[in-house]
């Protein structure tokens, strides 16, 4: 299925490049959408198909450009209630829970959060990314809880994308591991791709891969006995890489509490205290919390930030280990 749009270059825009000329005529795209779509040869001028986008267009130039449609599984609507923490006609902010995929995948096409959002808002939602992303800006891990942004119209989408893009978003992120990090606070830059033996795991590489930078700080280290030393650290993404906290903190020698990808299978201990190991066996997924997410506002201009609480399971960790260490 095509969806195309079509100009004619008058006087005044001659001589501008193709890419810089189409993000200015389509302002729900970014200038890097619009290179994606030039060098995929859905641009043509004259009917002549292009695919650079530092083409120099000319007066009366006739340019269409296609949007091409992939047929895919349809997506459902899933009557799932929302944490919404904010909305305005733009934007809303979601707060998911732990054990809910943002959008269909393989074999998973019900009961996501992009379900639930098509059930509420219908066709109120930007379609950047296709009818299976629905207002989809960003993820995170299924088993990760935290705030989202979600954009209802493709301005809103690709001014947000933007923001993401040039990492200018403010995002926090509260986790317990095991042991102690060293240096207690500092920068984590590698590069971060699939692992041969497991791709469905991440893994840091000196080789290849996408940069990753994660800042990161400890709040506090519990040292309790019975307890394996425990701390709470909080993280600020400069970029969003698929698991990416979860991969650096393994770069470090350590794990997430509750991480059953990147930490120890069948954590043995000798002697351990008991209310710690009920809280450890009742969570549900990795002890990782979205908690803030900053950014300016795509049509309004003004900064907007953010907060939410722990989910039950990680705040009833972190208040057993508060109690057990005063």
């Amino acid at each position: 299925m095509n969806n195309s749009i079509k100009f004619l270059v008058d006087k005044k825009e001659e001589g501008k490049r193709l890419d810089v000329y189409l993000s200015k005529k389509i302002d729900y795209l970014t200038r890097s959408n619009i290179k994606k779509i030039i060098e995929s040869s859905n641009v043509s001028i004259n009917q002549k198909i292009v695919n650079f986008s530092s083409k120099k267009i000319k007066c009366r130039d006739k340019i269409n450009i296609t949007f091409l449609i992939k047929d895919s599984k349809k997506l459902s609507p899933s009557n799932i209630k929302l944490d919404i923490h904010f909305e305005d006609k733009d934007l809303l902010i979601v707060n998911k829970p732990k054990g809910m995929v943002v959008h269909p995948g393989a074999n998973n096409y019900e009961n996501t959060l992009a379900n639930a959002l098509v059930h509420k808002y219908k066709n109120k939602l930007s379609n950047i990314n296709g009818a299976l992303r629905p207002g989809i800006v960003h993820r995170i891990d299924k088993e990760t809880s935290g705030l989202l942004v979600v954009a209802k119209n493709n301005l809103s989408h690709a001014k947000l994308g933007e923001q993401f893009n040039n990492h200018s978003i403010d995002r926090k992120y509260l986790c317990l591991v095991w042991g102690v990090i060293r240096p207690l606070q500092g920068r984590i830059e590698t590069l971060i791709t699939r692992d041969k033996k497991n791709r469905q795991l991440m893994t840091v590489s000196e080789l290849k891969g996408k940069k990753a930078i994660t800042n990161y700080k400890t709040i506090k280290i519990f040292n309790i006995k019975d307890i394996p030393k425990i701390s709470l650290i909080e993280c600020k993404l400069e970029t969003g890489r698929t698991h990416q906290i979860r991969a650096h903190m393994k770069y470090k020698g350590t794990s997430l509490l509750g991480d059953k990808q990147y930490g120890k299978k069948n954590i043995k201990f000798k002697k351990v205290n008991n209310s710690f190991f009920a809280n450890l066996s009742d969570l549900k997924g990795q002890a990782l919390h979205a908690k803030s997410l900053g950014f300016v506002h795509p049509r309004k201009k003004n900064w907007m930030s953010f907060e939410s609480n722990l989910p039950n399971d990680f705040k009833k960790m972190l208040n057993l280990l508060k109690k057990l260490s005063s």
